[in-house]
């Protein structure tokens, strides 16, 4: 029997434990999960998962799990095939995804999986792990941590793989594509999801991001499910299909010829009774940080390149700066000083 390929997954929450449970299924690879709010409930109970493409399971823990990532250059560390990184992609925040995985990415040896959200997500891991292959994942999964270490999956998991390529890495593409087809094969193993290898990453991040930039910054300000906007119908059209039109528009500038009727698609995308909350609002909920920047940020910077007029989003960026700020101000990762002005008396 073959070695089974060892994987770290960084980022147990409802994506992140969805895809250790396929890789483990598939009977091709070992999972060692690094959790952190999850890790005392799962450490004594396992997880407690309602998946739509795996069943109901009770008590389910991965190979091995760990509060911390591992530092592969000590002594009788295990050094790991690959590292699946699902967390959250917060580049204004301490520890960047590059801080977080440094420790456990072995050179030349390490294939790095970005299961994440965003457009330029690639660019610093690159730059920080030249001669590590590096994979795009695009998730298109519907899987909520409900509570520590249970899971609700209820939307089918369906996983976009490519590769990522770039002058600055010293590895050539062949190589990198040869990485993605790997995962590719290991995460198709189970017979239970789609998975797919896609030629051009950039295609597939923009194509999501028309939802992804919309519906998760949008719903992330207003408090709002995507079926309580459809239903109500004027947050769509006066909200959610500009902003769509915006990132399609600037898509279509960068070259991405995406068919107009995504935009609708998008739309609809969601199953009406699951009465879902994009990742960005979940945060929200929970006081933890928002992955604005790869998702509104990015394509924003983008369309000023280009001179893409992009109002829309332009506002929808700046709130979510503000959402930020209010979230560091309650976490204590700043204080605002209090300025002298006017008495409240006058």
């Amino acid at each position: 029997m073959s070695k089974k390929t060892s994987v770290l997954l960084i980022g147990a929450g409802g994506v992140g434990t969805m895809a250790a449970y396929n890789l483990e299924a598939g009977g091709l690879a070992t999972v060692t999960a690094v959790l952190r709010s999850n890790f005392k409930a799962v450490k004594e109970s396992g997880f407690t998962i309602k998946s739509l493409d795996h069943g109901d399971v009770e008590g389910w823990r991965p190979t091995k799990i760990l509060n911390w990532v591992p530092n592969v250059s000590k002594e009788g560390s295990m050094v790991y095939d690959m590292i699946l990184v699902t967390t959250k992609n917060v580049p204004d925040i301490s520890p960047t995804v590059v801080d977080l995985i440094r420790p456990a990415v072995t050179p030349r040896h390490t294939t790095i999986v970005l299961l994440q959200n965003g457009l330029n997500i690639e660019l610093p891991v690159i730059a920080a792990f030249p001669s590590n292959p590096i994979v795009s994942g695009v998730s298109l999964i519907g899987a909520t941590e409900t509570a520590p270490g249970c899971i609700l999956h209820d939307d089918q998991d369906r996983l976009l793989v490519g590769a990522f390529t770039s002058p600055s890495s010293i590895i050539s593409a062949s190589l990198s594509v040869a990485a993605a087809e790997k995962f590719v094969e290991l995460y198709s193993a189970s017979g239970k999801v789609s998975c797919t290898y896609e030629p051009d990453v950039g295609f597939v991040r923009w194509r999501k991001l028309i939802y992804n930039a919309s519906y998760n910054g949008a719903c992330a300000i207003t408090g709002m499910d995507t079926s309580r906007m459809r239903m109500a119908e004027f947050p769509i059209e006066d909200i959610i299909r500009p902003l769509m039109y915006e990132v399609w528009e600037i898509a279509k500038a960068k070259g991405y010829d995406i068919p107009e009727a995504v935009v609708q698609d998008m739309i609809d995308c969601d199953p009406w009774d699951t009465y879902f909350k994009p990742s960005m609002l979940q945060d929200v909920e929970k006081g933890n940080y928002i992955e604005f920047e790869n998702i509104v940020g990015e394509p924003l910077r983008e369309a000023e390149k280009l001179g893409i007029p992009a109002p829309g989003l332009k506002m929808l960026y700046g709130l979510l700066k503000i959402k930020q700020l209010q979230i560091k101000e309650k976490k204590g990762a700043i204080s605002m000083p209090m300025k002298d002005g006017p008495s409240a008396s006058g």
